[in-house]
């Protein structure tokens, strides 16, 4: 499996606080069947993104899994939170904040409301050359009011990742609740961890993809959490994806839009 959400790199956020977190939530990734990890420190108001620093850690990492034989490939990414600063930012240096210098890149929601202008930033970013992911809005408050507001960016060929720990009720009900929404009308393109430690918050995947594969299907688990994920984390053009239900040209064959042709491999 590839986990293109994970907050690996020690020290920089509220994820892994040593080296050693580090090693032990590698360890506990591979032995649970995940085969890559994206590192993706966040990029918000309260923690700085210090991509010269993030590379710096990441190769110590790499060299120390190495040493001891930990068997984890390892990507760099950005868990990017959506001020209007970072917006800027990314779209000047798409490659800074991708998932490994390529086309996809993680945006996290506001917590507390929808910014009216929100599908013209997404927009924006595909124009930057970028494919925004929206992670985990099963867990967003906003969202969990009002989840119809992800029709428009789902027409906009956006992409969606759902938290695994959700999906299993780990982080409440009406977020497990709307996760398996989500995967009922094909809403969602990936599975990822969202892992922060080995306790509350471990890199497991391997329980939703069971459960995922149980309840929708063989085929729908491996693309959630591994086809897809690794097109992402090579900077592939993804693999065919299933039409989400309940959009207005629900029903009519999917085009290609001029902007995300590129990103889709319809």
């Amino acid at each position: 499996m590839i986990d293109v959400h994970h907050h690996l790199l020690y020290g920089l956020d509220d994820g892994a606080e040593t080296i050693e977190d580090s090693i032990a939530m590698a360890k506990m990734a591979v032995e649970d069947g995940i085969t890559h990890v994206v590192c993706t420190p966040h990029a918000s108001h309260r923690y700085k993104f210090r991509q010269e620093e993030n590379a710096v850690r990441l190769a110590s990492l790499r060299a120390e899994l190495a040493s001891r034989g930990v068997p984890l490939v390892l990507g760099q990414g950005c868990d990017l939170h959506l001020s209007w600063d970072n917006i800027q930012d990314a779209k000047a240096n798409p490659a800074k904040y991708s998932i490994n210098g390529k086309q996809y890149i993680l945006v996290e929601l506001p917590d507390q409301f929808i910014p009216a202008g929100l599908s013209d930033t997404f927009i924006d970013l595909q124009s930057a050359g970028l494919m925004p992911i929206v992670t985990h809005p099963e867990r967003n408050p906003a969202v969990q009011r009002d989840p119809s507001k992800m029709k428009a960016w789902l027409e906009e060929g956006v992409l969606v990742q759902v938290t695994a720990g959700a999906v299993l009720g780990r982080f409440g009900s009406k977020a497990q609740a709307l996760s398996h929404r989500f995967l009922e009308n094909r809403w969602v393109h990936i599975i990822a961890t969202d892992a922060h430690n080995t306790s509350s918050r471990p890199p497991k995947m391997r329980e939703a993809f069971e459960l995922i594969g149980k309840t929708f299907g063989h085929d729908t688990a491996h693309r959630l959490c591994v086809s897809t994920p690794l097109d992402v984390f090579e900077g592939k053009v993804l693999g065919p994806q299933p039409r989400p239900a309940g959009l207005e040209d629900d029903g009519r064959p999917m085009e290609k839009k001029s902007l995300l042709g590129r990103f889709f491999g319809r």
